[in-house]
C-alpha cells in the first residue's frame, strides 16, 4: 500500500496493510534527539504516510498596537487574530495578551482588523501541492483552525465565557467571524483535494468539559456542523478530523452525528480508549492514543512497547487506528521511549 491508501484505509475503519504511525517533536527535544540519534528527518527516516498543506502566511500588515497597551515587544509573536505570543518561562510554553480583553461593543467588534484567508495569493498553490504529495504516494492533511481557543485568545477564557450568558450578540458576532474564515480554508482544502481536513478546539479537561455540553451545542455544534457539512458536499469521501485533548466523552456522539470520522488524540489518561473503541468504534477511527502524560515521558522503552502492543490489538482491532502521541513530545520524553515507539510499530504493526 502507498501511505495514502494505507491512512485512509484505516480511518475508513477497514485492515491496512500495518498500522500507520508518526510523531511530532517540541523544539528542544527535538535538538537533543537529533544529537543523540543523527536522525535528521524523522519523515524521511520513519517513511512517514502523511503530509500538510497549509494556507501561505497574510502580506497584510495589520497594526494591533491600539488592542495591547501593554505594548508589543519586540521578540513576541503576533497571531493571524492579534493575540500576541509571549515568551514564557519553560521551555517553548508561552504567555498571551489578549487584544479584546477589554469592555467592548458589537462596533468595535465590527471594526476590528479581522484576518482574511480569502485573497489568492495565500491559497492559489493548494491544487499543485496536494497533486504533487499525491503522486509521491502521501495522504495529505490541511489544518483548518479553532472556533472556541481562537475566540478567547481575542477575548481571554473569563470574558467570552461571560459574554455567552451576557453579552451573547458580541459572543455570536466572534464566532461567527471566525467560523466564516474557517468555512473558506475548510472548503479551499476540499477542493484542493486534501485527503483530511483537521480542525480542534481543546474543549475538554481532564475528568469533564470545559462547558456544560449544553453550551457547546449551542456556541459550537451548529458551527463546527456548518464546515463539516460544507466539506462533504464538495467531497463526500473526504475524512474529517476533529482533536481535543482531556475528556470528551459527552460529546463523541453528537460529533459523529456532524459528520466526524476520525477523533484525535483520545487520551488514556482522560478516557476509557477500549470503552470507546467499543462504543464508536463502527462509525469512528481514532488518532494518536500514546500517553504524553504517562507512557512516553515516564514509562520504560519495555513499557512503551507493550502499550503500543496492547493498543493495536484492541483499538487497532479490524482497523481504526492511526498511532501517535497525543500530542508533541515534550522534553521530559526519553530518546530511548521515541525508538521504542517505532521499534513496537515495526514488531506489532502488521495486519
Amino acid at each position: 500500500m502507498t501511505g495514502r491508501e494505507r491512512v485512509y484505509t484505516a480511518m475508513s475503519r477497514q485492515v491496512p496493510d500495518r498500522v500507520p504511525a508518526e510523531v511530532g517533536f517540541t523544539p528542544s527535544l527535538w535538538e537533543r534527539f537529533t544529537a543523540e540519534t543523527g536522525i535528521m528527518d524523522p519523515a524521511e527516516h520513519w517513511h512517514y504516510d502523511t503530509a500538510n498543506v497549509g494556507f501561505k502566511p497574510s502580506r497584510d500588515k495589520r497594526d494591533f498596537t491600539e488592542y495591547h497597551p501593554e505594548g508589543i515587544p519586540d521578540d513576541a509573536g503576533v497571531g493571524d487574530y492579534g493575540t500576541v505570543e509571549l515568551k514564557g518561562d519553560f521551555y517553548h510554553f508561552t504567555k498571551k495578551q489578549y487584544p479584546l480583553d477589554q469592555p467592548t461593543t458589537l462596533e468595535d467588534l465590527e471594526s476590528y482588523p479581522w484576518p482574511d484567508p480569502m485573497p489568492a495569493y495565500r491559497h492559489e498553490h493548494l491544487e499543485a501541492a496536494v497533486a504533487e504529495l499525491h503522486e509521491q504516494g502521501k495522504y495529505v492533511t490541511g489544518f483548518v483552525g479553532h472556533i472556541w481557543e481562537n475566540a478567547w485568545q481575542v477575548t481571554s477564557m473569563p470574558k467570552l465565557m461571560l459574554q455567552f450568558l451576557e453579552e451573547p450578540d458580541q459572543a455570536e458576532y466572534l464566532l461567527d467571524r471566525i467560523t466564516a474564515n474557517n468555512l473558506f480554508v475548510a472548503k479551499r482544502f476540499a477542493e484542493a483535494g486534501v485527503d483530511c481536513v483537521m480542525t480542534g478546539d481543546d474543549v475538554g479537561m481532564q475528568d469533564r468539559l470545559m462547558m456544560s455540553p449544553a453550551t457547546w451545542r449551542q456556541w459550537f455544534r451548529p458551527r463546527w456542523g456548518k464546515i463539516y457539512a460544507a466539506v462533504k458536499e464538495i467531497n463526500p469521501e473526504i475524512q474529517i478530523w476533529y482533536h481535543s485533548d482531556g475528556m470528551i466523552e459527552p460529546i463523541i456522539a453528537e460529533l459523529i452525528e456532524m459528520g466526524l470520522d476520525i477523533l484525535n488524540p483520545v487520551q488514556p489518561e482522560c478516557m476509557d480508549q477500549g470503552k470507546i473503541k467499543e462504543q464508536y468504534g463502527d462509525r469512528l477511527a481514532f488518532w494518536g492514543c500514546v500517553g504524553t502524560q504517562t507512557t512516553m515521558p515516564f514509562g520504560t522503552a519495555a513499557e512503551v512497547k507493550a502499550a503500543i502492543k496492547h493498543l493495536i490489538e484492541t483499538v487497532g482491532r479490524g482497523g481504526g487506528l492511526f498511532l501517535a502521541p497525543t500530542h508533541v513530545l515534550e522534553p521530559d520524553v526519553p530518546t530511548e521511549n521515541i525508538l521504542a515507539f517505532f521499534e513496537a510499530v515495526e514488531e506489532y504493526g502488521e495486519y
